[in-house]
């Protein structure tokens, strides 16, 4: 029996690549001066920034191939404890994160926030859960059953929306049976605000069908450990990612590719794309061996959560901090970037460049061997 190995090059450049690009999306200079393929889509869709969360819980299940080993050494206690431990952290990380910097500043002053209206779900929030269900279906289930669960959820998601879903628009902003879900037990005040209507793209109901994509994750996770430095492993890679685009693209139109609603057809067609760029991923770092350009996005990779929480908080810190009335974020913004770029431009360069502003943290910290794990 071959040693399983205990890092995978490409699957570390895949998670910095993802940390990167999430950043550059997060961070744009002026959020009315965007380009069209860092949006997300207004509603059914897939762009190019609508694939960086999915990614991110791909991600996740590949850790999750690699810890799983040591976890699965543990008793049933402690390994109950240690993952409800760190699902407990990361998820109050995430509605801190929301809440941060806890004052806003009104008509001159800074002023206290209102916890009241602060929202339940968010980023941090969902993986939080994802990890938590994914963990405990890969401890107590074998790889068939993991297969066979991840497509009963999905179905059983599609039949949910539909059932509970408002006729005739089932999967409309308004009649969907995530948002109904979410109003049930969460007032408006609590609820993602940017559609203006209260309606939570992250909400309870449609974390479900996103653990399928840390599922993923992990059995892709597992194959690659044992069979991705073959050509045949590559091309099985290459051939379930290109089935799983189609068959997403074959269920969009009874059930639309949709980020906001987490839509099975969503999942399958985000993973199939992931599996794409791993499957090339491997063939340049594992295969060819072409590694010069891969630290880069390491450095991201060995960091991702703290990386993360950095990356929000410092720009969030700029946009609350005021000289003379204005934020020091627009200050940098107007004075560095619109001054000789067009908008869209700048508002790119802006977030490229702080981009590389915490990778500059990620590099110090990997100089020093200094790894935040939760």
């Amino acid at each position: 029996m071959k040693a399983v190995p205990e890092r995978y090059l490409a699957l570390d450049v895949l998670r910095g690549m993802t940390i990167a690009f999430m950043i550059i999306v997060n961070t744009p200079g002026n959020w009315s001066a965007i380009y069209a393929p860092l949006k997300h889509s207004d509603w059914n869709g897939c762009t190019v920034t609508d694939l960086v969360f999915p990614s991110f819980l791909f991600v996740v299940g590949n850790a999750l191939s690699f810890s799983m080993r040591r976890l699965n050494t543990l008793s049933h206690r402690v390994f109950a404890g240690k993952v409800f431990r760190r699902t407990l952290i990361i998820f109050i990380i995430g509605v801190l994160l929301g809440v941060f910097p806890f004052v806003q500043f009104e008509e001159g002053h800074y002023v206290w926030r209102s916890l009241a209206n602060t929202r339940l779900w968010g980023v941090l929030q969902r993986i939080a859960v994802c990890y938590c269900i994914a963990a405990f279906m890969i401890r107590y289930m074998s790889k068939r059953t993991l297969v066979i669960s991840s497509v009963c959820i999905l179905l059983l998601y599609w039949w949910v929306l539909y059932y509970f879903g408002t006729p005739p628009e089932r999967y409309s902003m308004e009649g969907n049976a995530v948002g109904r879900l979410d109003r049930l037990y969460l007032s408006p005040g609590n609820i993602y605000k940017h559609y203006g209507y209260p309606f939570d793209p992250l909400g309870l109901l449609s974390t479900f069908p996103a653990v399928v994509n840390v599922i993923a994750g992990y059995l892709t996770g597992i194959f690659v450990q044992q069979h991705g430095k073959h050509r045949g492993g590559i091309i099985k890679l290459l051939l379930a990612g290109a089935l799983m685009v189609v068959a997403g693209l074959v269920w969009d139109p009874f059930f639309p590719i949709n980020k906001p609603l987490w839509t099975s057809s969503y999942v399958l067609y985000a993973t199939g794309i992931v599996l794409l760029v791993l499957a090339v991923l491997i063939a340049v770092v594992e295969v060819w061996a072409f590694r010069k350009w891969t630290y880069f996005f390491e450095v991201f990779g060995k960091n991702p959560l703290f990386i993360y929480i950095i990356a929000a908080v410092v720009i969030v810190s700029l946009g609350i901090i005021r000289i003379n009335g204005a934020s020091v974020k627009g200050v940098i913004y107007r004075e560095g970037f619109t001054s000789w770029l067009s908008p869209k431009n700048a508002s790119l360069l802006f977030a490229v460049i702080y981009m590389l502003m915490i990778w500059l943290t990620g590099y110090v910290m990997d100089r020093r061997k200094i790894y935040v794990k939760v």
